[in-house]
């Protein structure tokens, strides 16, 4: 199990842009596959977008899909998620997480990142 925090998550209004990262520890993180996920008050964590460990190959969730981006530097055992054209259905809390089977089944989770977008 990796220790996962993410960060960059804050208040933007609809229409705007906010890059969330996640800091991960291990000298083998490299091997996993990550991914987002994100929950909003009262409804189930649902997936957001995932990278494979070489980073070549991506997964995203429909309501996401064009306006977020996931990525990775190994170098600096991050990942990252870039989020374009905020909706105010966007507002949730946003998890780091490493995937054990491609591409939703998530495993170890950070503690999240709040995102709130204002219309």
């Amino acid at each position: 199990q990796v220790q996962l925090v993410e960060s960059g998550g804050g208040l933007v209004q609809a229409g705007g842009s906010l890059r969330l990262s996640c800091a991960a520890s291990g000298r083998t993180f490299s091997t996993y596959a990550m991914g987002w996920a994100r929950q909003a008050p009262g409804k189930e964590r649902e997936f957001v977008e995932a990278v494979n460990w070489s980073g070549a190959n991506t997964y995203y969730a429909d309501s996401v899909k064009g306006r977020f981006t996931i990525s990775r530097e190994a170098a600096k055992n991050a990942v990252y998620l870039q989020m374009n054209g905020l909706k105010p259905d966007d507002t949730a809390v946003y998890y780091c997480a490493v995937i054990n089977n491609w591409p939703d089944g998530f495993g170890s989770w950070g503690r999240g990142t709040q995102v709130t977008v204002s219309s």
